[in-house]
């Protein structure tokens, strides 16, 4: 049997590829492993079979025989680890984890406190003072990450989960701006978009949520 992963019944991004189902999505794309997808709607996310697969009533999971996952971190891991696609030879899997939980843990969380200040605080008086040093915190990641891949293609050398999962999260500064202003951070994420595993991933998804309702 195929492994199946959960996913937004409607996608809120409105099938931008940035709900994180799509990080799975490519991640076994590029394993070339074949998967099932069972659609959640937002109130079955909170019903016991959902919580009982992810207990913060979340999406993805993954669910292969009798093992379940949550967490695209874990997910995307576990899947460089037991098959090949995503853990180039020669490179340590200490190395390429490294990258999956920058990713998740210094880049991310910035990016995300972003855009709920843009979501929840553009009305406030202080959301003008607030939102250029977000940037700024932002930036320094960019900064520090634009310096390490230095001309390389890829943060380890060849294509790992690591990059799929950093890749993953600069997507979403997509519509911000802020990207743009670090050309090989811009191309980085061209280069992945530009996989066929990506593409299958994001048509995947978007066949779903692209669809006016």
């Amino acid at each position: 049997m195929n492994p199946t992963i959960t996913a937004f019944q409607r996608s809120p991004d409105g099938g931008r590829g940035l709900a994180r189902d799509t990080r799975i999505r490519w991640a076994l794309e590029e394993i070339g492993q074949p998967y099932d997808v069972r659609l959640v709607s937002f109130d079955q996310m909170k019903q016991p079979a959902h919580l009982a697969l992810h207990p913060f009533g979340q999406i993805p999971t993954y669910q292969d025989g009798d093992l379940v996952l949550f967490e695209t971190g874990a997910i995307v891991l576990h899947l460089a680890q037991t098959r090949p696609g995503l853990l180039p030879p020669g490179t340590h899997p200490a190395r390429v984890a490294t990258w999956v939980f920058a990713a998740l843990n210094t880049v991310e969380p910035p990016i995300i406190e972003r855009e709920a200040a843009i979501l929840m605080e553009s009305d406030t008086a202080w959301h003008a003072q607030r939102l250029p040093m977000l940037n700024d915190r932002i930036r320094a990641r960019l900064s520090a990450l634009s310096a390490r891949l230095d001309g390389r293609p890829w943060l380890e050398g060849a294509f790992s989960a690591g990059d799929l999962m950093m890749i993953s999260v600069l997507q979403r500064l997509r519509s911000s701006g802020l990207l743009q202003e670090y050309p090989a951070l811009a191309a980085y994420v061209a280069r992945g978009e530009a996989r066929p595993a990506y593409q299958r991933a994001f048509a995947a998804q978007w066949a779903i949520n692209g669809a006016p309702e």
